[in-house]
């Protein structure tokens, strides 16, 4: 089957679109079939009219991977129509916990979806934040973890998701207020911005010692807009960053999200999608500048699905990072693949 031509300039300026014939186009059989996969990093949604919900996540699950579990993070997705600016984020902790329950009965399958859930209160709130989180941590069944308030923003108007953050939001005082809020109740930060927001983040990480930051997505390395054919020298600037970042024993960093538009690499305008060959040649100086500075203990591969189905195949996507992880002992794959995730968003690792 040939994918129809694409018209760059009608891609969404937030996240590639999915094109489902596109993506069937390629597979591979899975490397490493037996080797315990969480991943820490997907959505559910009703997108544009397109669900991408259980079944569509089983669906990319069941590709030859042993995907022993799942994590849930916040995309806005099934918030109540009504309530306040607390209480209507609710809704989709509460949609995340019945997908959670589904898969849990075993009548999906092995993978536990959603065993963990990161979802959104609005840090804003200042002090409010509190009863605002305890909230949700009551409605989850035992499974929420912690939030992300998307800070991705660029002066030049680049458009890195589909959220409308405030400039400057990390050090914003009220925000702080509300980040301070997560520390003693036990709960997680995910954070996803770009690369020029690097330094603000490792304000904020110096700033709260005692919680646990997780940099969503490599850092957000940017290759679009002004940053279009200026890779080696925005790597460089990157590189730099994370390195300081990584100084703060309390971070994580998550391997991936290297398939959305941002990064540039442009996969989706091929006639075929890529392989995992490819792809890791693309991706490995990411990866592995992370890998080496945060140390696998504090770094987890994640899938960033359906987002980054943009560009490749679930299976596809697991192969690449298995091949760039090849030179890694199995210590150090078990804390990649499924470990760090486990620590991080307290999950009962089956092995």
């Amino acid at each position: 089957m040939t994918a129809p031509p694409i018209d760059a300039s009608q891609l969404p300026d937030d996240f590639l679109r999915v094109r489902p014939d596109w993506v069937a186009q390629y597979s591979e059989p899975a490397i490493e079939p037996d080797l315990p996969i969480i991943d820490p990093h997907h959505h559910l949604w009703v997108h544009g009219g397109v669900p991408y919900l259980l079944p569509e996540l089983l669906a990319d699950t069941d590709t030859g991977h042993r995907i022993t579990a799942t994590v849930f993070v916040e995309c806005r997705a099934m918030y109540r129509a009504q309530g306040t600016l607390e209480t209507r984020s609710l809704g989709e902790t509460e949609f995340a916990n019945g997908t959670a329950a589904m898969s849990a009965s075993g009548l999906f399958g092995p993978t536990r979806a959603c065993a963990a859930i990161v979802g959104n209160v609005d840090l804003r709130l200042g002090a409010r934040a509190r009863d605002a989180l305890q909230a949700h941590v009551a409605i989850s069944g035992g499974r929420f973890r912690g939030i992300r308030n998307v800070s991705a923003w660029h002066a030049s108007g680049i458009r890195a998701t589909s959220a409308n953050p405030p400039a400057g939001l990390l050090l914003d005082p009220e925000f702080r207020k509300g980040f301070a809020c997560l520390a003693p109740l036990g709960l997680s930060f995910d954070a996803w911005l770009v690369h020029t927001q690097l330094d603000d983040f490792l304000d904020l990480a110096q700033a709260f010692p005692d919680t646990t930051l997780v940099l969503d997505h490599v850092g957000g390395p940017l290759g679009i807009g002004l940053y279009r054919g200026r890779r080696e020298e925005v790597f460089a600037e990157w590189r730099s960053r994370i390195q300081s970042v990584a100084q703060c024993p309390n971070v994580h960093v998550k391997l991936g999200g290297l398939g959305m538009h941002t990064p540039g690499f442009e996969f989706h305008l091929q006639d075929q999608p890529p392989s995992s060959e490819a792809l890791a040649r693309a991706w490995r100086p990411y990866i592995e500048t992370c890998i080496e500075a945060f140390g696998a203990h504090r770094a987890m591969f994640e899938s960033n699905f359906p987002v980054d189905k943009g560009s490749c195949g679930y299976g596809v996507l697991w192969n690449a990072f298995k091949r760039i992880a090849t030179g890694c002992s199995d210590t150090e794959k078990q804390a990649l693949f499924s470990g760090t995730a486990a620590k991080v968003y307290r999950i009962e690792s089956a092995a």
